[in-house]
């Protein structure tokens, strides 16, 4: 998949302000965003998914324009086909783990229809949850929570997922863990996905082009070509980049 960011966003409040300038073409079925905390990795993925308008700029994604300032170009979240796993899952508590993957279709002001209970039935099978469709959220484990907003966030078919450091979270045995787990779930989906992470060796895993920010800017975006002919991994690259 072809993405062509070109964004300007600026945020004040607290006394502070951030200035994000992201620039960048790549072309790959796994995109990663990497960079230290605050780089403004996490308000691309925000713009991509249309949760944030940018001041200037321009994002196409597959040849499609989702935000075009210039043109007055904004499409609404709802009309991007995105899935956003978010950080912390963000699963609805008072929801059992059938509803919550089922909010994804219909939301929570209706009943799913025939065809919505299908794709619901179909996603709890393929992720492991039948025995748990009924269980609230406090009750599961962090790889089950993390199946579940997967689960959620597939369920209206998007074209492309957003994964924002679902890991950072976590102890690394469980990381370690859920990583190669989810490392498997995507390679059944055939999805092509942004991740946003400030570990190399996560980038590495699931990355095919990466993006390295630094200060609210790109200041590199390469392959597993590109490392090669340097004669290193991506993950020594990126570990390179915040050295000092």
């Amino acid at each position: 998949m072809q993405f062509e960011i070109e964004i300007e966003k600026r945020l004040d409040g607290g006394g502070r302000s951030f200035a994000l300038q992201a620039r960048f073409a790549a072309e790959a079925r796994a995109l990663v965003l990497f960079g230290p905390s605050g780089s403004g990795k996490s308000l691309t993925l925000t713009a991509l998914a249309g949760l944030l308008t940018p001041d200037a700029g321009r994002i196409c994604v597959g040849g499609r324009v989702l935000f075009d300032a210039s043109a007055r170009v904004n499409l609404p979240a709802r009309q991007r086909g995105v899935g956003y796993l978010f950080q912390d899952y963000a699963l609805f508590p008072h929801l059992s783990v059938r509803k919550n993957v089922a909010f994804g279709l219909s939301g929570i002001l209706r009943r799913p229809g025939r065809e919505e209970t299908a794709r619901v039935d179909e996603l709890l099978a393929r992720f492991g949850l039948e025995n748990l469709a009924g269980s609230l959220p406090r009750d599961l484990s962090g790889g089950q929570k993390q199946r579940v907003a997967l689960a959620r966030a597939l369920a209206p078919r998007p074209s492309l997922l957003l994964l924002d450091e679902p890991f950072s979270a976590l102890d690394i045995p469980l990381r370690t863990r859920l990583r190669a787990e989810l490392k498997s779930l995507l390679a059944g989906l055939a999805i092509p996905l942004v991740l946003v992470t400030h570990d190399p060796e996560e980038a590495e895993l699931f990355g095919q082009a990466f993006v390295v920010y630094d200060h609210g800017k790109v200041t590199r975006c390469f392959g597993f070509d590109e490392a090669a002919k340097e004669g290193k991994r991506p993950a020594e690259l990126l570990a390179e980049a915040f050295a000092d």
